[in-house]
């Protein structure tokens, strides 16, 4: 077993099952974090991490414990942004890896779609999950794994 784990945000999570099987075969740690009781299979590898109710919780749970040796799973921008800061690296379960050159843009759009909400405009939210998303995930977080496991 190495020392990479990976912090899933659970909440929402459409590629769980994806993680457990990758994570099986390459013998990594799983922590499953989110605010309410969820569903993990039962295996020495695989953590339910439920944290407090209340805004960040989770995002705080896995910002703390995420670093160079970390695969965090999330489609929260600004946690994205937290775990790439302290060497984290970041998927979004659609595949799209948040990297210091992109979270930037990322966080900006996100700022930018909140105004525009908050200001009475309609926007749309994220597009709709596709079976080739999940395609694209499951080569992401391979992806990921062999970078971390070869030191880049």
């Amino acid at each position: 077993m190495t020392d990479i784990v990976i912090h899933v945000d659970a909440d929402a999570c459409p590629v769980k099952d994806e993680v457990y099987k990758v994570a099986l075969r390459h013998e990594l740690a799983v922590n499953v974090v989110a605010n309410s009781f969820m569903r993990v299979p039962q295996h020495r590898l695989f953590t339910r991490v439920t944290v407090a109710e209340g805004p960040d919780i989770a995002d705080d749970w896995i910002a703390e414990r995420s670093g160079p040796h970390t695969i965090v799973i999330t489609s929260d921008i600004l946690l994205a942004e937290r775990c790439i800061k302290v060497g984290a690296r970041v998927l979004s379960p659609k595949g799209k890896p948040f990297t210091a050159n992109s979270i930037g843009q990322a966080v900006a759009t996100r700022a930018i779609m909140e105004d525009l909400r908050g200001m009475g405009e309609q926007t749309s939210g994220p597009a709709a999950f596709k079976p080739a998303d999940r395609s694209n995930f499951l080569s992401a977080l391979e992806v990921e794994i062999q970078k971390l496991k070869r030191g880049r």
